[in-house]
């Protein structure tokens, strides 16, 4: 099945629409892969006792771990990773990940914009932790 079947049409796009929503649970051992596969081995995300010692509530997850997993949701709405030709958001909260247990993060994907003329609609991204924004003004920007 091609890409090009899966994808939706921007001609059937309005804003306020909703493309889906998804839960993220976040544990310990998802922070030690990310660590090694990103090369971020700040001791925030893996020491509690350093994690405290600079002011967090505990370890946290990585910023740019939320951010991944977030726009996971546009990707896979879009068809093609590979259509997210722009993306930005503002670090607003830490994750904190207890130990044991998850951190469970809430994305939200609304149509927020689309050019016709481009050829492109913007999908403003709502992530949230037990009620709170993680990542704000969260936006990517897909070619349809």
């Amino acid at each position: 099945m091609s890409t090009e079947a899966t994808r939706p049409a921007l001609a059937d796009l309005s804003v306020g629409d909703v493309i889906g929503t998804r839960t993220v649970e976040v544990d310990r051992a998802r922070l030690v892969r990310y660590a090694g596969a990103s090369g971020d081995f700040n001791p925030i995300h893996w020491n509690d006792a350093f994690a405290a010692e600079v002011g967090l509530p505990g370890v946290i997850a990585h910023g740019m771990f939320t951010m991944g997993a977030a726009v996971a949701l546009v990707e896979d709405w879009a068809g093609d990773p590979g259509a997210v030709v722009d993306y930005q958001t503002r670090f607003t909260r830490p994750v904190p990940v207890p130990n044991p247990g998850v951190a469970t993060l809430e994305v939200t994907g609304t149509v927020g914009a689309v050019d016709a003329d481009a050829g492109t609609v913007r999908i403003d991204l709502t992530v949230t932790f037990e009620g709170a924004r993680v990542l704000g003004k969260t936006q990517a920007v897909v070619r349809l």
